[in-house]
């Protein structure tokens, strides 16, 4: 068997990796990697001067709807093997509605806040007291409603029916405290100014318990004076007196039995009234951001990276591209 020289077994590695140097390719790819590298390192320098952001969440439980527990049931069967069935009707649907509502949104923008705001790489922490809109710093009211639509976020999960909201501002204390606030009124809104069959009935049973009282009053006066001129008529020798008089009983007892019915309904009402009114059950409350949301730095590095050694390497090796392209495009 020939033995092969030394010196062809030793130089065949170095030429080789002369080659690898010499390629075009390697050439331009390192001159994209210098571009990329610059590229990447100048937009890591500048997220260091962009405004942190701090994300505050909070998840919220799905509400039951009555008389839905053969949906409830098939919606769960569907959840385990991973399909989204939507159940029957729960205010819960409406809570994003009522959030980007304008008057929960007016009452948050004018809600005052005490806060650290944390600046940038150059600006120091200072402590501030003032309001949604003012820091919002945006004329009109129309334009502080919608730029605090962008702060406040709603998302349900398909699966679970979970509510997650959030609000993300510069200073973790800030975002916390909003939250909070948005919860408050959203509560606020579902007992007080939420609309339900109890409180309507329960409304429409008080003021007519209010007239029915009103009418026996009037009842009662009536016999009261008719007895003061006839004391003894139910033994008196005028039918038309007797008669008179069994007629006031009867329509002051019927009056009485309407009263008392009015009042049970009332209270019956009341009752129900407390039932349909919507609880909001709160999973996790608004938490204090420890580490910032935004700007993700890294991801911003990275992929200014990709896109500038990516067209970089592109464009210098244009040429080869469509060459190679070329065969393709006369096929």
């Amino acid at each position: 068997m020939e033995e092969v020289p030394l010196n062809i077994r030793i130089c065949s590695p170095v030429r080789s990796l002369a080659l690898f140097r010499a390629s075009p390719w390697v050439r331009d790819g390192v001159r994209a990697a210098r571009l990329a590298l610059g590229a990447a390192l100048a937009v890591a320098g500048l997220s260091l001067f962009m405004a942190p952001g701090y994300r505050s969440q909070a998840r919220l439980l799905p509400l039951e709807a009555r008389g839905s527990s053969a949906l409830g049931g098939m919606a769960a069967a569907a959840a385990a093997m991973g399909i989204g069935i939507p159940s029957a009707d729960g205010s819960d649907i409406t809570y994003p509605e009522i959030i980007s509502s304008r008057w929960l949104r007016e009452n948050l923008l004018d809600t005052p806040f005490t806060y650290v705001t944390k600046g940038t790489l150059l600006a120091r922490p200072r402590t501030e007291t003032r309001t949604l809109r003012q820091y919002l710093g945006v004329p009109g009211n129309d334009q502080a409603c919608q730029a605090l639509g962008e702060l406040i976020t709603t998302q349900r999960d398909l699966k679970s029916k979970m509510l997650t909201v959030a609000v993300e501002t510069r200073s973790p204390q800030l975002s916390q405290a909003a939250l909070a606030r948005t919860l408050t009124l959203l509560e606020t809104f579902l007992m007080e100014k939420a609309q339900t069959r109890g409180r309507a009935r329960a409304a429409f049973a008080a003021s007519r318990l209010k007239e029915a009282e009103a009418e026996l009053a009037l009842r009662e006066q009536a016999l009261k004076r008719f007895i003061e001129v006839n004391r003894n008529y139910s033994i008196s020798p005028d039918p038309t007196v007797r008669i008179s008089g069994l007629h006031l009983e009867g329509s002051l007892r019927l009056q009485q039995q309407l009263v008392s019915t009015l009042a049970i309904n009332r209270e019956q009402a009341l009752l129900e009234e407390k039932n349909d009114v919507p609880l909001l059950n709160i999973l996790d409350s608004a938490n204090l951001p420890t580490g910032r949301s935004r700007p993700a730095r890294a991801r911003m590095t990275l992929l200014a990276f990709v896109l500038v050694f990516g067209g970089s390497l592109g464009w210098l090796q244009r040429r080869a591209l469509l060459a190679g392209l070329s065969p393709t495009l006369d096929r």
